[in-house]
């Protein structure tokens, strides 16, 4: 696909997108628990599951494939339900400990995936007034206006958040944990993979690392990223289509000192998604 030409049938898609996170995210709000909590059910050790998850994640699949039905689907809570040349892939709640409690740092997140390739996505942060899209070729904006990667190169100076999950030993959480603060850089966890990955891309963080994450909490940022020109390690390429697999996000200038310190290798551009 053309980085820089924008078929009419990507530009219906990218239309669509925004059409439908946009009518997601009000959903969303509508059905947001007041504080305190959390009011969610448990799917695992601090894996949460509201009622907003399932509702906002039909009303998305729904919208799609009554305009695209032969574009593939896949959704954190139903899986992979169509099977397409395109694939449209969906975490109706990214950050759904804080959404439960009725904190502010959740969004809904939707990309787009051809060959292998994200080429578009968007993130909407309706509780931050935020909204994060990206076309491949075309720049990353938040809230419409263009974004970019940080300029810092000292990992000293960095801001890094790592993000944690019940599935990774907290040895290993805690190993790389140590070498990242031993480069000096101060750590963070914020709840949202994707809201990070996202950080990434604007400068607000140098880095994002996590051990094992899944397609739909990336799908989206993965664009935003590309489009940004943050460092990526090569998520799609090595497994993550079907797996939940590492990720490392980062400002170009710290990197290669991140890669090392995370054991997340980057890919052979240092921006491959």
């Amino acid at each position: 696909m053309n980085d820089t030409t924008l078929s009419p049938s990507l530009r219906a898609r990218f239309d669509l997108m925004q059409t439908i996170v946009a009518e997601a995210a009000d959903l969303a709000m509508r059905m947001r628990p007041p504080a305190g909590g959390p009011i969610a059910t448990q799917k695992g050790a601090q894996d949460w599951l509201t009622e907003a998850d399932g509702a906002v994640e039909a009303l998305i699949a729904a919208r799609i494939a009554a305009h695209f039905p032969e574009d593939g689907f896949q959704g954190e809570e139903t899986g992979r339900t169509r099977h397409g040349a395109l694939r449209w892939v969906v975490d109706p709640i990214d950050g759904t400990s804080n959404f439960a409690r009725g904190r502010a740092r959740w969004c809904v997140s939707l990309g787009l995936i051809a060959d292998g390739v994200a080429v578009a996505g968007m993130l909407a942060a309706p509780a931050l007034g935020e909204t994060f899209l990206a076309l491949r070729g075309h720049g990353a904006t938040l809230n419409g206006r263009k974004i970019a990667a940080a300029t810092l190169d000292d990992p000293a100076r960095a801001m890094v958040e790592i993000g944690w999950g019940p599935k990774v030993a907290t040895r290993d959480y805690l190993a790389v944990s140590d070498r990242v603060m031993a480069l000096g850089a101060a750590p963070r966890c914020g709840g949202s993979g994707a809201l990070a990955l996202a950080d990434v891309a604007c400068g607000r963080v140098d880095a994002y690392i996590e051990l094992s994450i899944n397609l739909w909490d990336v799908a989206a940022a993965l664009a935003i990223l590309s489009e940004s020109g943050a460092a990526v390690s090569p998520f799609l390429r090595d497994g993550g289509m079907e797996r939940a697999i590492p990720i490392l996000a980062a400002a170009p200038g710290v990197a290669s000192a991140l890669s090392a310190a995370s054991g997340i290798r980057l890919g052979d551009d240092a921006k491959a998604a």
